[in-house]
C-alpha cells in the first residue's frame, strides 16, 4: 500500500478501534511520561493506573500498547479504549508512542523506540507498581510487527523473562509478523536493512513468549496465512500460541472486506469477544 492509503487506513483504525467495550466505566485520565527524547522533543507514553490495590498487594503485570497505522501513521491514543479495558482488568496499561516512518526514520527506528519503551517501564517498575517480569505487549497491525520484533529480534539486553528484553507475552491483533516480501515494508526500510533482518517470522527464536493472535480470515492486508505459520513455529518449539481466527471478516476484523484499506467497519461483537479471550489469556498466563 502506499503512503496516502496507510493514512487512510489509520483514520478508519481510530474510527473502529477507539470505542470502549459496551458497559465499561471510563478508567481516569493517563498519565504523559517522557520515555526518550529526539532532537529535543519528547516521545511521550501514558500510563493508565490500575484500581486502588490493598497494602501488601503484589505488583500488577503491565501491558504495553502499540498502535498500528502501516507505520507511518498513529499515535498512543487510538489504543487508550484498550488500554482502559486492560487498566479496569488489574494490569498497568502502558500506550506507547513511537516516531512514524518518514523519509529520515524507519522502522528501524520504531523498533528501537519500543525497545526504549520496555527498558523504560522496567527501570520504573517499582514507581509503577509493575512486575518487571511481567510485561505483555499489545500490537495491532504495525503495532503487531513491533510488539512481535521486540519479542524475536528483541531488544539487545538481557531484561524479562525470555532474556531479551522485550515482551515476555504477546497481544496481538491483525498482526504484521511475516513482512519480510511486505512491499511498502520493504520501502520503509529505505535500503538500511535486509527486510528478513527486520521481519518476526524470519527471526523466530526458539523460546517464545506466549502469545494470542486475533484474526480474521479474510484479511487481505496481513493476511492469516501470517499469523498461521508465526502460531505454527511457536508450537513446534513447544511453546504457547492461541490462534483466534474470525470467519468472514478482515483487516482489524473490519466486516467491509470490498476496502480492507480505507473503509474498516469492525465486527463489534467479534472485536469485544477477541478482547475478552486477550484479556481472559493474560489473566490465566499470571495468576497471582
Amino acid at each position: 500500500m502506499s503512503p496516502s492509503v496507510r493514512a487512510l487506513v489509520a483514520a478508519s483504525l481510530v474510527a473502529g478501534l477507539s470505542i470502549p467495550a459496551a458497559g465499561l466505566a471510563q478508567a481516569d485520565q493517563p498519565v504523559a511520561r517522557t520515555y526518550r527524547e529526539f532532537d529535543g522533543k519528547p516521545l511521550q507514553l501514558f500510563v493508565f493506573a490500575t484500581p486502588p490495590r490493598a497494602p501488601g498487594a503484589p505488583p500488577s503485570a503491565a501491558v504495553l500498547l502499540l498502535h498500528g497505522g502501516g507505520w507511518t501513521a498513529g499515535n498512543a491514543e487510538w489504543t487508550f479504549a484498550q488500554a482502559r479495558r486492560f487498566a479496569h482488568e488489574g494490569f498497568v496499561a502502558i500506550a506507547v508512542d513511537y516516531r512514524l516512518a518518514d523519509s529520515v526514520i524507519t522502522p528501524i527506528e520504531q523498533l528501537a523506540d519500543v525497545c526504549t519503551a520496555f527498558k523504560w517501564t522496567r527501570s520504573h517498575a517499582a514507581e509503577l507498581g509493575v512486575n518487571p517480569d511481567r510485561l505483555a505487549a499489545y500490537g495491532v497491525s504495525a503495532g503487531g510487527h513491533l510488539a512481535a520484533a521486540a519479542a524475536t529480534i528483541g531488544c539487545n539486553n538481557f531484561f524479562g523473562t525470555y532474556g531479551l528484553g522485550g515482551p515476555d507475552a504477546l497481544v496481538l491483533l491483525s498482526p504484521a509478523v511475516d513482512a519480510a516480501y511486505d512491499a511498502h515494508f520493504v520501502r520503509l526500510l529505505r535500503a538500511r536493512a535486509d527486510p528478513a533482518d527486520l521481519s518476526p517470522m524470519q527471526r523466530m527464536r526458539t523460546r517464545m513468549p506466549p502469545t494470542i493472535i486475533v484474526q480474521g480470515d479474510k484479511d487481505s492486508l496481513t493476511p492469516l496465512g501470517g499469523a498461521q505459520r508465526f502460531c505454527d513455529r511457536i508450537r513446534k518449539d513447544r511453546g504457547r500460541c492461541d490462534l483466534l481466527v474470525y470467519k468472514g471478516l478482515g483487516h482489524v476484523l473490519t466486516r467491509n472486506l470490498a476496502n480492507q484499506e480505507s473503509d474498516f467497519d469492525p465486527d463489534p461483537v467479534a472485536r469485544e469477544d477477541g478482547l475478552t479471550k486477550q484479556v481472559r489469556f493474560l489473566r490465566e498466563l499470571w495468576r497471582r
